[in-house]
């Protein structure tokens, strides 16, 4: 890809096996940082219902389409593989195998490469086989247990905490030290068995070290940073938007209880758990009395630590996430910006959201595939693979 910005991942090559959910992010994180991230579509799928022209997880990337059900199928992937430090996929376990894609047949043809392998309940384990969601991770590692109002159902927290946290990040973290270690002297490729629920299950690893230290009840809505402390959590204005609150430290408590005009009696209630709730219904019934924007501008400069809560339409323009460059307009779609920022080697969006199959060709080329014939053939309807 001549002439485009090259990221900390320049000349890294990675297949990516299509699917949906935190597979894809995984593949746009590191096409964001400069790889060459080639995702291999199937006829028909899959999809996510949206315009593939605007599907931002495939950003970066180019697309060539392969029927792994083919005869052909399948040696068109290990083709891929031999040239690549990279496959990612994400399968339920055993499917790669059947379909002749598995760890070793592609180690077989590369031995350096890193078979990263994102699932959401693992390879092993009762319930690798099973069907599953990102909610349903969260469930049963405790995680969603947290979230929430204590006389509520734990509400769904979209699917950014089990896909994407415990789940793309961790696959990227295991592909990138998998690389590291196959690029070191007589260093060899592995597979990295990246599970959801595994990765959910170390993002609490704090709050196991406050649990175990008595510093945290096990119960939601009872601890300081799950909604039970007042002066950490969302509020209500009065033009039904909300604020949040993070006001921890003594300095920074005091700073937002002298801007929200709390009584001084009432803000004493800070060092008293038995009156909290007392000091939450004071707290409360400040921000209904002013508009969410009103309280954002009476808190504007200030160490209060409270923020408005803004809609997806509303951050672009924020003006420090504005500032800062959080998010871009490319290709006429708004969108979060690469992250994290390198100093000499900068990411960037270099290509539109990759259309299935429009790349084969280029592909071809620039890796050095076999040439086959069908580069151009149109993309055919075919039932989804069982994942």
């Amino acid at each position: 890809m001549a002439g485009t910005a090259a990221g900390p991942l320049d000349g890294v090559r990675v297949v990516e096996l299509a699917g949906i959910g935190p597979g894809p992010f995984a593949g746009m994180l590191l096409a964001d940082l400069g790889a060459d991230v080639v995702r291999v579509d199937r006829p028909g799928g899959p999809v996510l219902g949206i315009d593939p022209a605007r599907d931002v997880t495939n950003r970066n990337k180019r697309s060539v389409l392969v029927d792994l059900k083919a005869p052909e199928g399948p040696v068109r992937v290990l083709d891929l593989a031999e040239r690549a430090d990279v496959l990612i996929e994400g399968f339920r376990p055993g499917v790669a195998e059947r379909l002749g894609v598995g760890p070793d047949a592609c180690l077989a043809r590369n031995p350096r490469l890193v078979y990263g392998r994102m699932t959401g309940w693992g390879q092993q384990g009762p319930l690798a086989e099973r069907a599953g969601h990102d909610i349903g991770y969260l469930a049963l590692t405790g995680a969603l247990g947290l979230i929430g109002r204590p006389d509520e159902p734990p509400p769904a927290p979209a699917n950014l905490l089990g896909d994407y946290a415990g789940g793309s990040l961790y696959l990227v973290v295991g592909v990138l030290a998998a690389l590291h270690h196959a690029r070191g002297e007589g260093g060899r490729g592995q597979v990295v068995d990246a599970a959801i629920v595994d990765g959910t299950a170390h993002l609490t690893s704090m709050i196991h070290g406050m649990l175990a230290a008595g510093a945290w009840q096990d119960r939601r809505g009872r601890n300081l940073l799950d909604g039970g402390c007042p002066f950490y959590g969302t509020y209500e204005a009065a033009d039904g938007r909300h604020l949040a609150v993070g006001a921890l430290e003594p300095q920074f408590y005091a700073e937002f209880t002298r801007l929200l005009g709390l009584d001084p009696e009432q803000a004493a209630a800070r060092d008293d758990m038995t009156r909290w709730d007392e000091l939450r219904t004071a707290v409360a019934d400040r921000f209904r009395t002013r508009t969410r924007d009103e309280w954002a501008a009476v808190f504007e400069g200030s160490d209060a630590c409270v923020a408005p809560v803004l809609s997806l339409g509303e951050a672009p323009v924020h003006p420090h996430l504005a500032a800062r460059g959080t998010f871009l307009d490319h290709a006429g779609i708004t969108q979060p910006a690469p992250a994290p920022r390198f100093s000499a080697t900068p990411g960037a969006v270099r290509r539109p959201p990759a259309r299935p199959g429009a790349d084969t060709a280029e592909v071809a080329r620039d890796w050095g595939l076999p040439a086959r014939g069908d580069e151009d053939e149109p993309a055919i309807p075919r039932p989804q693979e069982d994942r």
